[in-house]
């Protein structure tokens, strides 16, 4: 089991199998530094585009880090519907009904997990209407605005 308790100075006191200790890790020039009691590991870190590899002396893996607002829209921009990807705050949207938009176009900002994110055209097309206002709450999946192509 592992059991993690932040102590006042900012450092994580971990316990992982048995073990008892200090994790502490930095970051320099594409290496992660991490000790843990009298463990220590460097890993290499090279990001591609979504995917992060991970070398280290163990091993290696690869993670893919997706970003679901970078995304919105492409499940369903075929379909005319630009949904959120998850649930947030509309803080504006940069179109009105009757505008023609480009691919990539910034129609939306939504604030989530306190950070704002602009949210693009999927296609080439005319926004038809738009369904909130700025304030509004939405939940993952709620349609923002229709959009013709």
């Amino acid at each position: 089991m592992v059991s993690p308790r932040r102590l006042h100075d900012g450092a994580l006191r971990l316990v992982a199998g048995g073990t008892e200790g200090l994790l502490v890790f930095s970051r320099s020039e594409g290496v992660i530094n991490i000790r843990f009691g009298e463990q220590r590991l460097n890993a290499h870190i090279y990001r591609r585009g979504e995917m992060v590899h991970i070398f280290a002396r163990h091993g290696a893996t690869q993670i893919t880090v997706i970003d679901q607002l970078a995304h919105a829209g492409e499940v369903h921009g075929e379909a005319g519907r630009l949904t959120a990807p998850m649930p947030g705050k509309v803080v504006s949207f940069a179109v009105k009904a009757g505008d023609k938009v480009s691919k990539g176009q910034a129609l939306a900002v939504m604030e989530a997990m306190k950070m704002e994110h602009t949210i693009a055209a999927p296609a080439d097309g005319v926004v038809q209407e738009i369904l909130y206002a700025a304030g509004d709450q939405v939940a993952e999946g709620a349609e923002l605005l229709k959009m013709v192509s």
